[in-house]
């Protein structure tokens, strides 16, 4: 088998008897929460001339511009010439010899790990979310309360609160009171939820379009992105940063937040990235070298804005999302100069602006020069980098990247991996999702039986766990902790043993999000049930909670009338109400009706919130349960056997195929080949 090996295109000289092994698994009975994993292998290869070349002498660290080991690198192997598997290749070290270069250490890994290495430890506050943002006011939380999610509504209020009890009693009139019966007048009448307890969410599928767009990845339309698969397609994420209520970085709602957005997008060399809200710099450090004509270096940085407003403003410039230079109480002009008000560093900036009114400013720019030596210069100023006549917002704006949850776009991929159960590979460039189970389907079967070394193989117990438990990491609200208190077990949770007392270890699923659990009203006064189901995001002592990201599905639902306080005093005190008939209700189900779609967003089959019944027979469990009731199948065995595959299979096998072995179907827990001498170690597990 001659094995070729290619760094960016260019063909690697190999040892002629290095050992290159490579590991595939998609899912493993021994590890069976484990996403994004990806074959791995490192092995060395001499440090012949064409690997210098491809490596850039690595191991002289004179060299400028030389290769950069930080990195990863496309990669791809041939066997025979034939494709076998592309993915990125990581330079580890070089081993020296007689102080020669004689080995460089590398390692191959899979495709997916393109994932984990762009997306890094960035959090969801990173994405470009301005699209999203709107005004956060009574008006606009009513209308977004009252207009249901749709293929272009996106962003919605659900009735969750963060700090009030809602209730509903026609024999009772409290002024200011949570009660949402309503009831027309003034004085005792002016009740009902607040408009400021409430607080916007976004649907999930478009943060994971945005993730796809910001860092240049492309998900398959298997799952996310999917309309007709309405229990991801509905999902929404609970915009909740912080407990209480919403406020922007001065911690207040009365100051009017602007991140300047008018420029027009340009790109100067790799130097100066505008968009409408950012300016990306990527000189690695401020100051210039030498003089015209060979004048080199970053040696102007500054960004100037101009105004006749007689107001007074707060002006912040953000590096990398932290404040870099803040003013506050600020008239007219202003130029924030790199070294002289701040200290440079590369990274992408924003310029916020913030006022109890609106300042009109007649223009904004980015005036930068990093000199190139005998050639042009790379330039912003008023011609490419400026926003012309520009007002900034007279109302709070709700700034989507700055109230969304705290936490790293790959553990919030990860928590959606393993609550639905998928599955990630790469083809052709385009991450494959999809759920285990119709990864297992509509593959294709080989009978390898002749290729087995019959002498080798092993059958061994598949379990090595006594239980599987599947949870929520925060189930600490204040009802969700009621329930747990009485029912001795958490909120949403369940655990697999088949029924038996097993001798073996827990194995915990836990995916990293809040699990609410909702209240359908009934009217205190006459016990009548309504139409009203709301959240209440508190702790056990009924104090403002933050807890862990919130995931649920909005239904919009005429619930009668419900009174809705629109205008407050500065004490936060209800002056006026109106009334309601329709709002989006949280839910953990994506239909009220489970004839209509019987899914719910717990891994246990519990009594549905508003039906009040176990109707709602598809869980988040469902999604494991084939493979979960395979494993602890009393038939179920791993298979350890060894094989010499024949390059038509070696080529073209996939891990959701199955093997048949002298007459016996079986899934591929995972395969390791050494390409070297041909032999592979495959792990089996019963297709029962």
């Amino acid at each position: 088998m001659v094995i070729q090996l290619y760094i960016e295109g260019q063909r690697v000289e190999l040892f002629k008897d290095e050992s290159i092994t490579i590991t595939d698994s998609i899912k493993n009975v021994k590890d069976i929460d484990k996403v994004f994993t990806a074959f791995t292998q490192s092995f060395s290869i001499p440090a012949s001339k064409t690997n210098n070349k491809i490596f850039k002498h690595y191991y002289n660290f004179d060299i400028v511009n030389g290769f950069d080991a930080r990195k990863k690198v496309a990669a791809s192997i041939e066997l025979n010439n034939l494709p076998f598997r592309t993915g990125k290749i990581k330079l580890e070290g070089v081993d020296l010899k007689n102080n020669k270069a004689h080995t460089y250490r590398i390692t191959f890994f899979g495709d997916i790990v393109e994932l984990k290495d762009k997306l890094g430890e960035k959090k969801l506050s990173d994405l470009d979310l301005n699209a999203y943002n709107l005004t956060y006011d009574a008006a606009t939380v009513e209308s977004k309360l009252t207009t249901g999610e749709s293929s272009s509504n996106h962003i919605i209020a659900p009735l969750i609160t963060h700090s009030q009890r809602l209730y509903y009693d026609t024999g009772a009139d409290i002024f200011d009171d949570g009660n949402l019966h309503w009831h027309g007048g003034g004085g005792t009448h002016v009740h009902g939820v607040k408009w400021n307890e409430l607080k916007y969410a976004i649907r999930v599928n478009k943060i994971i379009e945005q993730i796809e767009t910001d860092f240049g990845l492309s998900f398959s339309t298997d799952f996310f992105k999917n309309t007709s698969v309405e229990e991801f397609d509905h999902l929404f994420l609970w915009l909740h940063r912080k407990s209480g209520a919403v406020e922007d970085l001065s911690g207040t709602t009365l100051l009017y937040e602007t991140i300047i957005d008018g420029w027009t997008p340009v790109t100067v060399s790799n130097a100066f990235i505008l968009t409408e809200s950012t300016l990306t710099s990527n000189a690695p450090t401020f100051g210039t070298t030498g003089n015209e004509p060979t004048k080199r270096g970053l040696g102007k940085f500054q960004v100037e804005l101009y105004t006749s407003d007689t107001d007074e403003y707060d002006i912040s410039l953000l590096r990398d999302g932290i404040s870099v230079f803040n003013k506050t109480g600020h008239t007219n002009n202003i130029i924030i100069q790199a070294q002289a008000d701040f200290i440079y560093a590369a990274g992408t900036y924003e310029v916020v602006i913030a006022s109890t009114s609106e300042i009109s400013f007649t223009n904004i720019v980015w005036n930068c020069r990093y000199y190139v030596a005998k050639n042009l210069d790379y330039i912003l100023d008023g011609s490419n980098a400026a926003t012309g006549a520009y007002n900034t917002n007279s109302a709070f704006t709700f700034n989507v990247n700055k109230q969304i949850p705290d936490i790293k776009i790959l553990d919030f991929l990860t928590g959606l991996f393993k609550m639905f159960n998928l599955t990630a590979f790469v083809v052709d460039g385009v991450i494959q999702v999809k759920p285990l189970d119709d990864f297992y389907t509509g593959t294709d079967t080989y009978d390898i039986t002749e290729f087995v070394d019959v002498n080798s193989s092993k059958i061994n117990v598949a379990l090595p766990f006594k239980e599987v438990r599947f949870k929520f990491k925060d189930t600490k609200t204040f009802l969700a902790n009621k329930f747990s208190e009485i029912n001795n077990r958490n909120w949403g949770e369940t655990f697999y043993n088949e029924g038996q007392d097993l001798a073996e270890k827990e194995y915990k699923i836990e995916v990293p999000f809040g699990h609410l659990l909702y209240e359908r009203l009934n009217d205190v006064d006459d016990g009548s049930q309504l139409n009203i189901q709301w959240g209440y995001n508190v702790d056990k002592s009924q104090n403002a909670y933050l807890g862990s990201p919130l995931l649920f599905y909005p239904i919009l639902v005429s619930t009668g009338d419900i009174s809705f306080v629109d205008e407050l005093n500065n004490d936060n005190e209800a002056t006026d109400h109106k009334n309601l008939t329709t709002a989006n209700l949280p839910f953990n189900s994506v239909s009220n009706n489970s004839a209509t779609n019987d899914f719910q967003l717990n891994f246990n089959s519990e009594t549905n919130e508003w039906t009040l019944d176990t109707s709602f027979a598809k869980t988040l469990f469902t999604n494991y349960s084939n493979y979960i009731y395979s494993v602890f199948n009393t038939k179920q065995r791993l298979t350890k056997l060894k094989a010499y595959l024949p390059m038509r299979i070696l080529l073209n096998y996939g891990l959701g195929d199955r093997f048949i072995v002298a007459g016996s179907q079986y899934k591929i827990n995972s395969i390791s080949t050494n390409l070297l001498t041909g032999e592979s170690d495959i792990e089996l597990i019963n297709d029962l």
